[in-house]
């Protein structure tokens, strides 16, 4: 169902605002579009460094570009949140960006519900004529309206929940020894052992290599479990493809689509080895194009892949982080995108998907699906956070 909420005023909506984004914004500016009077989600992005006229007036208009593409909007409210103060601004600090921004939505027939300003010691509203020049107290938001009762407000902000869960050391003893076992298995069976071993081959490995004949069905099976209950050989075999690009690549695919997408990006890759062409609708949401995937299914990668980062051992972590940051951004999270891409370069500083992702959060780049709505009614909030946008 549907939840709503009324504000009564500015402060009741700037009380609303962590409870729609599922955090609290820090040096950010939060762009929220409407339709009619009720919000579409929200748009975060960092709070950009001192700028140019021209440069300013460039990002602002790319800004605005990013809230029209979401289908229904037809208003935006834009909120800075910033360190900086009143005092020290003689009035809302950030007021070249927000007027810049103001200017971009008028000129694309958007119509401005407010403008408003969290800073260090108060808050306040660009259009208001009669704010108080050090502002309003920040006492004055009254984050525990009773209206809100029912939606928990959150306590950390954008950056809160990137860090990678807690595995235990016997965990990670039992993957890493699954996984040098089926690295031993595969390179037995597969001609291309380089320290041949008297020691026989497990039972588990070699069972665990029989099932990747079918890597679709394994990868499928994998986001259905509860990633801590995986049997280690399982959670091996996954950390062994995405380790690889081509398997890497099929896992994204296909958890973004479904398993029949999945068999066929499979045998696109297989072609692909021998030199034939990959087709362009694979490839297609790899780089945020095609049909909106599960947010269900994207959700079950992104703790699978989180899990494994923090399980596996550090040398065949890039891969995982990659698929992770992938998965983080096509949610629409390229905070948390970025932050896992960092992680995979710092072990492997030319990885290549890492340095993908970390260009999309550089440049603002966004799936096209998370600009989408099917129908004003439709109760799922598409919540997008933009690590940065630059001109």
């Amino acid at each position: 169902m549907t939840t709503i909420f009324r504000a009564a005023g500015a402060a009741d909506f700037l009380a609303l605002v962590p409870r729609l984004l599922g955090y609290r914004p820090a040096r950010s500016l939060v762009l929220i579009p409407f339709d009619g009077n009720r919000t579409l989600g929200g748009l975060r992005l960092d709070l950009p460094a001192t700028l140019g006229r021209t440069e300013l007036d460039s990002m602002c208009s790319t800004y605005i570009g990013m809230v029209c593409k979401v289908s229904h909007a037809d208003a935006v409210a834009v909120i800075a949140y910033t360190d900086e103060t009143f005092a020290a601004s003689e009035g809302p600090p950030q007021g070249e960006l927000v007027r810049a921004l103001l200017a971009q939505a008028d000129l694309c027939g958007l119509r401005v519900s407010e403008a408003l300003c969290v800073a260090a010691d108060g808050w306040g509203s660009y259009l208001d004529a009669g704010c108080p020049p050090a502002g309003h107290p920040l006492t004055d938001i009254p984050y525990d309206h009773e209206a809100f009762a029912d939606e928990p407000l959150p306590t950390e902000d954008q950056a809160s929940g990137a860090d990678l869960p807690t595995v235990d050391l016997a965990e990670k003893e039992r993957l890493g020894l699954a996984l040098r076992e089926i690295d031993r298995a595969t390179s037995a069976l597969f001609g291309d052992e380089r320290e041949p071993s008297d020691r026989p081959l497990g039972r588990d490995a070699l069972s665990t290599v029989g099932r990747m004949d079918d890597v679709p069905l394994l990868l499928e099976e994998a986001i259905e479990y509860a990633p801590a209950e995986m049997d280690p050989y399982e959670a091996a075999a996954v950390v062994w493809c995405l380790m690889r690009p081509g398997l890497r690549d099929v896992a994204l695919v296909q958890w973004a689509r479904d398993l029949a997408a999945g068999d066929e990006a499979f045998a696109a890759q297989m072609r692909y080895a021998d030199g034939g062409e990959y087709p362009e609708h694979l490839a297609a949401p790899i780089w945020g194009e095609g049909p909106s995937p599960d947010p269900a299914r994207l959700q079950a990668a992104l703790a699978l892949t989180r899990h494994l980062a923090a399980a596996a051992p550090r040398s065949s972590r890039p891969g995982i982080l990659a698929a992770a940051a992938w998965v983080a951004w096509a949610l629409g999270r390229s905070t948390h995108a970025g932050r896992y891409a960092e992680m995979a370069r710092e072990i492997d500083p030319g990885h290549g998907m890492a340095g993908i992702v970390l260009t999309f959060a550089a440049s603002g780049h966004l799936p096209e699906w998370v600009y989408r709505r099917s129908v004003p009614s439709d109760p799922v909030t598409h919540l997008i956070d933009s690590r940065r946008v630059e001109s």
